[in-house]
């Protein structure tokens, strides 16, 4: 079976008119990025609908779309937005696995529309590429991390002059820290074409500053294209693990710290210097973390496992912190904004903003 207009265009109503006492805030805030439909949440299992800048994106996992759904759906977005003809270009996304082949078919094969090489949208003021068809399948910026983006250009205005972003994916975390006003920010990511995104958004912010947006003159980022796990354990002071001979290059650093480190890996991953298991070993990454963090400082740990529990979660944290001899001073729990909701108040992204 597929979607139909009239059923797409249902749920979404239901869901435009729950997120209206968010726009404001957004707005203010220099965001123009928001997801506006939540799959089962809100009543359309295999189903996100997102509005990054001039993009409105549907992606669909299960059951494909009808044709002319897309163009109705961005009709009814733009008059609840209250946008101008045209504002919105529409995009569908189609990520379900072909299973004969054993990956996700191209986009091409779904909906065929013509992009344009830029198409920039804004997240906490900085100026972030939104193109919904790099290389890849996932969106250039993850809208649920918001709320963890804004905490983190708070605590750099409260003094965090430092900043280590690691998995930091298109390092819109590093840019948000870097436009408030942070002195030094490092972004670690294996990924050459995710950092060139970043790279590119910060460029882009670079000649908006020279053109007196802001007038603010910032000291550029630090890309290391790395596997994040020698990077960190050598900041934390420990070796960077895989076997001699076998390991490839790396960047050969000095154990030193940082105000505020950033902690969102993925949920499982293997290299040649060990394995990323957010479920299993949470561990073995946040204690080189909190190792090279700074007395007073604090790390934005993330995990992203629907089955993990907050407090099985946050007791593996305190645990992990005591016995590397750095105790945690505080926990706080950050929820995503009200446009990812849930149906009883356990997201599935956890963030945790750890004191130590």
């Amino acid at each position: 079976m597929s979607i139909d207009a009239a059923t797409l265009r249902e749920a979404l109503a239901g869901a435009l008119e729950a997120r209206q006492p968010l726009l404001p805030q957004l707005a203010a805030e220099g965001c123009d990025g928001m997801r506006l439909l939540h799959g089962a949440v809100e009543g359309l299992p295999g189903v996100a609908v997102d509005r990054y800048g001039p993009v409105l994106l549907v992606q669909t996992w299960r059951a494909p779309l009808e044709p002319g759904v897309v163009e109705a759906v961005t009709q009814q977005v733009s008059e609840a937005l209250g946008l101008d003809d045209g504002a919105l270009l529409g995009v569908w996304n189609h990520r379900a696995p072909d299973r004969r082949k054993g990956r996700t078919p191209d986009f091409g094969l779904f909906h065929e529309v013509a992009l344009p090489d830029e198409l920039w949208g804004r997240e906490l003021g900085s100026r972030v590429d939104v193109h919904p068809r790099r290389r890849g399948h996932d969106p250039l910026l993850f809208l649920d991390l918001r709320a963890g983006r804004r905490r983190i250009a708070g605590a750099v205005a409260d003094g965090a002059r430092s900043v280590l972003n690691l998995f930091a994916y298109t390092c819109t975390a590093g840019l948000v820290a870097q436009q408030a006003g942070a002195t030094e920010v490092w972004n670690v990511d294996f990924s050459r074409s995710a950092v060139d995104v970043g790279r590119a958004n910060e460029a882009a912010n670079r000649v908006q500053q020279a053109d007196g947006v802001d007038g603010k003159e910032v000291p550029e980022q630090r890309y290391l294209v790395d596997d994040c796990l020698p990077v960190l354990r050598q900041l934390g002071g420990q070796k960077p693990g895989g076997r001699r001979g076998k390991r490839p290059r790396f960047t050969k650093l000095a154990a030193r710290t940082f105000d505020l480190v950033v902690l969102d890996p993925p949920r499982w991953a293997r290299s040649a210097f060990g394995a990323v298991d957010v479920v299993r070993d949470y561990p073995t990454l946040f204690k080189p973390a909190v190792l090279a963090t700074a007395p007073g400082g604090h790390v934005l740990a993330t995990n992203h496992v629907a089955s993990v529990d907050w407090d099985d979660w946050e007791a593996v944290l305190r645990r992990c912190a005591e016995k590397a001899g750095r105790p945690v001073r505080s926990i706080e729990r950050i929820v995503p904004d009200a446009d990812v909701p849930t149906h009883d108040g356990n997201h599935p992204l956890k963030m945790a903003w750890v004191g130590v």
